[in-house]
């Protein structure tokens, strides 16, 4: 038994196919490429019933993954986050099996682990020596880290105003980083020329096409925990959009293997933020591909991407499982994310905080039913976004003592 099944790459644009084991960048077209699998051998091999017996972490699905060599994984006991319900904050907006997948508990503290996991290994396997990306902070970070684990160096370009944690992050794994007063498109120009002038392998969003194979298993674990079913819908919030693709592209697997349903996929939703939504613009004009957003500016900072290299996947996506884009207002988010907290006692990141706006207005508009079975994925832990919330607490002297308030139910100051 092998211990991945990969068979080839492919272009989704122009559907010419590449081998397995190379350093693939994009395709001559200019579009990403996608992982393919022997599905039928899979299905000989591999059963639901044997994951039982496997760690929990993103490798008991490793013959659905790329990496063909196991002393090649890179690792941090990353995967299988919980799906955990929300029934304080579901039954305030009127949606009683509303559930969270939580990935602000995965190492470095984002989902970008997931791809960065897969990626590294991939790129230990290919004998790379050196990476390079531009990043809104969360990703560079998970990268930075597995690379230094995995022995591999990392040169990162990040938006100055990106969280600051992010950027510590980096520096302490040791990359080579650099800020750019501008957007991430800004960040990948100077990746791009600096790629074409050393020779370093680009691992920016979608130019290399193992970073999805690591997303996609949040769309086998949403699978698994439900025993092998399906949402009514998934909502996620989209910036590069490779999670969403992910998750796509992993139910489509699952549908061939046979360990779901055929008949139905969840209605995925793109949840962007009003100060940058080109994904929703072009939903909206039913485009398949989005146009460059100008000036993007959110609180939200992992989503403000202006224009998505894999825009085209994540709009097929929406059309092909009758999903739908939206867009959200960061007063709007930052509002959702304290209602969370204070309901249901989960810090999460204002991207996560927007899926769940996102639900709560298609509820209002009834896209989503009462009684549906709706997933938002928390994409980040709130920690990793301090400046996002704050709060005025007064400071009591030695002596000072507490007094009920009763009219609110808390205390204040006293002599």
């Amino acid at each position: 038994m092998k211990f991945s099944y990969i068979s080839h790459l492919h272009c989704p644009k122009c559907q010419k196919r590449f081998s397995a084991g190379g350093k693939h960048q994009l395709c001559e077209c200019g579009s990403p490429l996608l992982v393919n699998y022997d599905l039928k051998e899979i299905g000989k091999v591999l059963k639901p019933t044997d994951l039982l017996t496997r760690n929990t972490d993103l490798w008991r699905y490793h013959e659905l993954l790329p990496v063909q060599n196991k002393e090649n994984v890179v690792t941090l006991g990353e995967g299988m986050t919980p799906l955990l319900p929300m029934k304080q904050i579901g039954a305030d907006m009127d949606i009683s099996n509303l559930l969270m997948k939580d990935e602000g508990i995965i190492p470095t503290g984002t989902f970008k682990a997931r791809g960065a996991a897969v990626g590294v290994s991939m790129a230990k396997e290919l004998g790379i020596q050196e990476l390079a990306m531009p990043t809104n902070g969360n990703a560079g970070a998970s990268w930075a880290l597995y690379a230094a684990r995995g022995g591999i160096n990392s040169t990162i370009v990040m938006p100055v105003d990106a969280p600051k944690i992010t950027r510590n992050e980096c520096a302490i794994a040791g990359a080579d980083l650099h800020l750019v007063n501008g957007l991430i498109s800004d960040a990948g120009k100077i990746i791009s020329q600096t790629v074409k002038e050393y020779a370093l392998f680009d691992v920016s969003t979608l130019k290399e096409p193992y970073r999805i194979e690591g997303k996609k298993t949040m769309g086998y674990e949403i699978a698994e925990q439900l025993g092998w079913k399906v949402p009514d819908v998934i909502l996620y919030p989209t910036g590069g959009g490779v999670g969403l693709i992910g998750i796509y592209k992993a139910l489509k697997e699952l549908q061939t293997l046979g360990w779901i349903a055929e008949d139905k996929l969840p209605r995925l939703v793109a949840v962007q933020a009003e100060g940058c939504a080109p994904i929703v613009k072009a939903w909206k004009e039913n485009k398949m591909e989005s146009e460059f957003w100008v000036d993007s500016e959110t609180i939200a900072f992992g989503v403000n991407v202006p224009k998505a290299l894999g825009d085209f996947l994540v709009l097929q996506s929406l059309y092909e499982t009758n999903g739908c884009a939206i867009a959200i207002d960061d007063e709007t988010i930052l509002e959702e994310q304290r209602k969370i907290a204070r309901m249901e006692g989960t810090f999460i990141c204002p991207e996560g905080a927007s899926t769940f706006s996102a639900a709560r207005r298609l509820r209002e508009e009834n896209w989503i039913k009462a009684n549906e079975v709706v997933i938002a994925l928390n994409t980040g832990a709130g920690l990793k976004y301090p400046d996002t919330s704050s709060f005025e607490t007064p400071v009591m002297e030695p002596g000072e003592s507490l007094t009920k308030d009763v009219s609110n139910n808390t205390f204040r100051e006293g002599r």
